[in-house]
């Protein structure tokens, strides 16, 4: 029988950390099912909001949040996860996160794309450690119906965001503030 000793359990305490780490998605297939929500929610605007196929060609690159959650009472947040894709490939994963404070009470889910529309814009959402949605997004939306909300001017934003597949109770849906940060899915 085995004695537990102070320097075993120290040890034994210490690894676990490093034990849990081991549990970080690696090849857990993570990427796949975020690559096949990804499909639909892009199948799903391109049917769904017209206009929006010709941003998938044009767009020098798109972050596809596919499922976003948010909830709130009082203090709300929101978390999604999704992919970054260029040419049509994933090449990163990343998770959109918001917090807010103030008159709020429900819980809604929608699907948004981020379209970066020059290679500067592009370049600058990738290199950064943390990338803010703010001032600098321009909203398109889809008004009744009709085609999407983006004349010519709005095409030489760099980067246009459309909210889509709405469900809940909190009415509309920004991304002001949301943190978007790469992750290992």
């Amino acid at each position: 029988m085995t004695r537990l000793s102070r320097r075993n359990f120290i040890i034994a305490g210490g690894s676990l950390p490093l034990l849990a780490a081991c549990g970080n998605g690696l090849n857990s297939g993570g990427g796949q099912r975020i690559d096949a929500r990804v499909d639909a929610a892009l199948d799903f605007m391109v049917q769904e909001v017209p206009g929006t196929g010709q941003l998938v060609q044009d767009a020098a690159g798109m972050l596809v949040m596919p499922l976003v959650t948010e909830a709130g009472f009082g203090f709300g947040g929101s978390y999604g996860r999704g992919a970054l894709r260029i040419n049509g490939t994933t090449v990163d994963y990343y998770s959109a996160a918001s917090g807010s404070f103030g008159l709020q009470i429900g819980a809604q889910q929608y699907s948004h794309t981020l379209f970066f529309m020059t290679e500067e814009a592009l370049s600058n959402f990738r290199n950064s450690p943390g990338w803010s949605a703010g001032a600098d997004v321009r909203y398109a939306v889809n008004a009744t119906g009709a085609t999407l909300g983006v004349d010519t001017t709005a095409l030489l934003d760099p980067v246009i965001a459309v909210i889509y597949g709405q469900a809940g109770l909190i009415v509309g849906a920004t991304l002001e503030g949301t943190r978007y940060t790469r992750i290992l899915p």
